[in-house]
């Protein structure tokens, strides 16, 4: 079990060096930093949305900004679109498929972003959202995984992570969120890293 769980932190590892040794990744990083900043700047917010594992994930990117991350600053409007009564009642009266798609028509409006997570790709409830918010003029930031599935090449900015796994790859997910969430306050609080 030891050798086991050994090469599951070796695996973990390579997937994200293998990341970081991508430049075209550490680009598209600095966009989607300087992106998020700009919607900031314009009076814009972002949503994010995800499943399982990734709505936790989508959860803790929107309370970076929300609350506190490195330093002291002013809050930042993300929305986790994961309120239990709104997905209830979704996907009760129109089907779970339309569960965060709803919540962009809602709430997102022209030069606001959303950011979606899925591991496959190929969450029906992701692509729907991505439509909405390409529907409502926003940008679109995608986290996918494997070969990116069905929402590879439909987002503004997108990291695909091809991991065996929902874990590794969710790993290198939350990694990337971090360090967008650094960029857009380097920008946007630079007085913070001084």
């Amino acid at each position: 079990m030891k050798n086991n769980l050994l090469q599951s932190y070796k695996d973990a590892a390579e997937l994200l060096n293998n990341f970081i040794q991508n430049e075209d990744e550490i680009a598209k990083t600095v966009k989607a930093s300087e992106m998020i900043a700009e919607v900031f700047q314009n009076g814009g917010k972002g949503m994010s949305a995800g499943n399982g594992g990734s709505l936790c994930d989508a959860l803790h990117f929107a309370e970076e900004f929300t609350g506190r991350f490195h330093k002291d600053r002013k809050a930042l409007p993300v929305i986790a679109l994961a309120d239990p009564t709104h997905i209830t009642c979704v996907g009760n009266d129109y089907g779970f498929d339309d569960i965060f798609s709803r919540g962009v028509e809602a709430f997102g409006k022209s030069g606001d972003f959303f950011l979606g997570l899925t591991t496959s790709g190929n969450s029906p409830n992701i692509i729907k959202a991505v439509e909405k918010a390409r529907e409502n003029n926003m940008k679109v930031i995608l986290l996918l995984g494997k070969d990116g599935g069905k929402l590879a090449g439909k987002g503004d900015i997108e990291f695909i992570i091809p991991g065996k796994t929902s874990d590794r790859i969710q790993e290198v997910h939350m990694t990337i969120l971090h360090i967008i969430i650094e960029g857009v306050e380097r920008i946007t609080f630079p007085e913070n890293y001084s």
